[in-house]
């Protein structure tokens, strides 16, 4: 079981900036958990994301040599993925791609056929540095805009994907439209026609529908999870009402309660719920 601890979006869509010593601070405590990666944070304009203009600083002050877990960045062109992969630290590139054309050009300023161009040059990058490419299917459950969706579109662009050699896909709840039924239906359906993919979540939900979420993903067969403390985050770039992560206290209870070893230390699990009960602006 792969559990993906993401600060970086938990804090990418505040309006008040973090401090950069206290991001180090959070994300030092978080290497020292044992989850298998953490999306710490990413390369891309800080006009569109001012939260995240001080990630390479960031970096620079992780202990990551003392932790197992691998830190992923996120980039939204080939510029960031090769600043990305100049860093020995980082271990995956993530790239969003929606299957909604009106989202692709909100998130990114790309059209979709653009945004596959890039990934392929993402993905020549990777190879080239030795990185590995973690590839967000955004809008992966369905959209506000009435773009065309529906299990066969998600299997369409899945399709693309592996043949590009992709090997790492998460499906992406940006908005948090998901129901455990097609949470289960379109896992289910993917994991049969792709068996050597990874496949994961990335789910943002309300609390109330985190559980049955979470059940419906696992129960598919899910051994890839995204969540974020306290549930914190959403996409900025989505709509104006952030739909928060799943929270990863709630995915680590849901596990324990189906006896799964996730082999997380608890103690430092518990002193980074702490940390981020101190870090994250009250609302």
């Amino acid at each position: 079981m792969k559990i993906i601890e993401c600060p970086r979006d938990a804090m990418q869509g505040l309006e008040q900036f973090i401090p950069t010593e206290h991001k180090v601070r959070y994300i030092n405590q978080l290497l020292k958990v044992g989850f298998d990666t953490i999306d710490f944070g990413s390369f891309v304009s800080p006009k569109a994301i001012p939260q995240m203009r001080d990630t390479a600083d960031v970096l620079a002050q992780l202990d990551w040599k003392k932790s197992k877990s691998k830190l992923l960045a996120i980039v939204a062109n080939t510029r960031g993925a090769e600043d990305a992969a100049h860093f020995e630290a980082i271990t995956y590139l993530g790239f969003p791609l929606s299957i909604s054309e009106t989202f692709q050009q909100r998130n990114t300023n790309k059209s979709i056929a653009e945004a596959l161009s890039t990934l392929d040059e993402i993905q020549n990058i990777c190879v080239r540095s030795n990185k590995k490419l973690v590839t967000y299917i955004s809008m992966g459950f369905g959209n506000p805009y009435n773009d065309p969706y529906d299990v066969e579109v998600v299997g369409k662009f899945v399709n693309i994907l592996n043949t590009m050699g992709c090997e790492i896909i998460s499906l992406a709840d940006t908005i948090g439209v998901s129901t455990p039924e097609n949470i289960s239906y379109l896992f289910t359906s993917l994991s049969k026609l792709y068996p050597a993919l990874e496949l994961g979540v990335h789910l943002h939900s309300t609390p109330a529908t985190a559980l049955e979420k979470i059940e419906a993903a696992y129960r598919a067969g899910c051994k890839r999870f995204d969540g974020a403390i306290r549930g914190y985050g959403g996409c900025p770039m989505a709509k104006d009402d952030l739909v928060g992560n799943l929270a990863t206290e709630t995915v680590l209870f849901f596990l324990g309660q189906q006896g799964t070893n996730t082999g997380l230390d608890s103690d430092a699990f518990a002193g980074a719920l702490r940390l981020a009960d101190e870090i994250f602006p009250k609302h």
